[in-house]
């Protein structure tokens, strides 16, 4: 008798335990990485990038996240040197737009090629897998854009192939870019 009225408390119990378990959608757990969300996130004054890397050896996981997040802020400087370039074309019947645009092109192609102006480490964590012996190294760069901006136009002076009208050009893109940039602030 005593079995029969303690059955629905260990039934009760079980249900309880059981929808305590995590769940899962059919793509599985989400996974927190560090540095994700809003502040780890390019907006209008910043170029941000992450990366990770994983190896058995330290130093391999670390040149692989370093890699990876500096790849991520040139790629986006790129990327928007182009759509600026592009909306310039747009927005030009200048004969010489498309030779402006390409040397403009060649100039942001050098200046990622070289070096990342004011390069900024923001954050860098290491963890070890003791099932692997792996190490997992996350880090995140940031550039403020009006200095990278900046930086580029100091650059197109050196360029021997750019004219003075190709430089007053992109001078006059580069300083709307660089107002745009302090205008949205930290």
């Amino acid at each position: 008798m005593k079995f029969l009225s303690t059955t629905p408390l260990i039934l009760a119990g079980i249900l309880v335990l059981a929808s305590c378990n995590p769940k899962t959608g059919p793509a599985g757990t989400k996974v927190k990485q560090p540095f994700s969300g809003g502040k780890y996130e390019s907006n209008a004054a910043w170029f941000r990038g992450t990366g990770q890397g994983s190896s058995v050896n330290q130093n391999i996981a670390k040149g692989k996240a370093d890699i990876e997040a500096k790849n991520q802020v040139s790629g986006q400087v790129g990327v928007n040197m182009r759509s600026v370039t592009d909306q310039y074309l747009g927005q030009t019947e200048n004969a010489n737009a498309a030779d402006v645009a390409d040397k403009f092109q060649s100039l942001v192609r050098g200046v990622m090629n070289n070096e990342l102006a004011d390069l900024r480490k923001i954050g860098e964590e290491t963890y070890f897998n003791e099932e692997t012996k792996e190490y997992t190294v996350y880090m995140a760069y940031e550039i403020k854009k009006a200095t990278m901006f900046r930086f580029m136009k100091k650059q197109a002076r050196t360029e021997r192939q750019v004219s003075e009208q190709e430089l007053k050009v992109m001078d006059e893109i580069l300083d709307q870019e660089i107002k745009r940039a302090e205008a949205a602030g930290e």
